[in-house]
């Protein structure tokens, strides 16, 4: 045994291959899944309740 830790010797290279492919995947099933909400306008009421409590 040579005292490195588990990154020192390449685990951690590996596990960020997957754990990036995973990022990846994720992104693009959440904007597939709520783009199009995202882009809606924000309905009037909304903005109206905001408007108030920044006021307080």
């Amino acid at each position: 045994m040579d005292g490195r830790t588990g990154a020192a010797r390449g685990r951690g290279a590996k596990k960020a291959v997957p754990d990036a492919a995973f990022d990846i995947w994720l992104r693009r099933g959440l904007h597939q899944m709520f783009d199009d909400v995202a882009r809606e306008p924000i309905p009037p009421e909304l903005l109206q309740l905001i408007e108030r409590d920044r006021r307080k």
